[in-house]
C-alpha cells in the first residue's frame, strides 16, 4: 500500500483530501435535499456540515479496514464534490467507491472521471482486487456512471431496506482489477496511446 502523491489529477480534475476551508464548498451540496434525495441522512446544517468535513479530512489515506478516503473533487480550483473510496476488506481485497457532485456540475461527466481515478487509487496504490458502486435503483444518474465505467451490474436488491420511509431497491455494481486493466488498455489503444 502506498499513498498517492496529492492532488491527482485527470483530464479535467484535481483531487485531494479536503481541508477545513473547504466548509462553504460542502455545505453548497449538504444543505440541498436534491442532493441529499438518495443518500442516507437529511440537508444538514452549517454545524453539520463543519461536524462531517471534521471527518473527511481526518483520512487522507485510508489504512485499516472501515475507513473512508473521501477526496474534494476541483474543477479550475473550485471544489464541486467528492469521490469516496471505502476500504471494506483487507483479507478479501474489497473496497467500494461512491460520489456527490453539487447539481451546478451535473451532466459533464465529472463523476465518471473522478471515480475513475479513485478506482486506480483502489487498484494501483491500495492493492485491491475488487471495487463496487451501489446505490438507490430510481437514482439513474448514478448507476448510469457505473456503466460508462464498465463496472459490471451484480444484483438488483428489491425492497432490500425501508429508505426514508419506503421500501427501496438497491443496485451493485462491480469491477475486478484484471478487467479495470483490460479496460484500461483498451481505452488508451482506442485514443491512440
Amino acid at each position: 500500500m502506498s499513498k498517492p502523491d496529492y492532488p491527482v489529477r485527470t483530464r479535467r480534475l484535481a483531487l485531494r483530501p479536503f481541508t477545513l476551508a473547504d466548509l462553504a464548498a460542502v455545505h453548497s451540496w449538504q444543505s440541498r435535499a436534491d442532493v441529499n434525495r438518495y443518500l442516507y441522512g437529511e440537508a444538514r446544517t452549517p454545524e453539520e456540515t463543519a461536524g462531517s468535513l471534521v471527518n473527511k479530512a481526518a483520512v487522507t489515506w485510508p489504512e485499516k479496514e472501515g475507513q473512508y478516503l473521501c477526496l474534494a473533487i476541483e474543477k479550475d480550483g473550485e471544489v464541486i464534490g467528492e469521490s469516496v473510496l471505502k476500504y471494506l476488506s483487507q483479507y478479501h481485497r474489497q473496497g467500494e467507491v461512491g460520489y456527490v457532485l453539487h447539481p451546478d456540475h451535473h451532466g459533464h461527466g465529472y463523476a465518471t472521471e473522478a471515480t475513475a481515478a479513485m478506482i486506480d487509487l483502489a487498484f494501483d496504490h491500495l492493492g485491491l482486487h475488487r471495487v463496487i458502486a451501489s446505490c438507490d435503483a430510481l437514482n439513474e444518474a448514478s448507476w448510469r456512471v457505473m456503466e460508462r465505467l464498465g463496472m459490471r451490474k451484480e444484483a438488483h436488491f428489491r425492497h432490500n431496506e425501508i429508505f426514508k420511509g419506503a421500501w427501496g431497491d438497491e443496485l451493485i455494481y462491480a469491477v475486478l482489477e484484471d478487467e479495470w486493466r483490460r479496460m484500461a488498455v483498451n481505452r488508451a489503444a482506442a485514443n491512440g496511446g
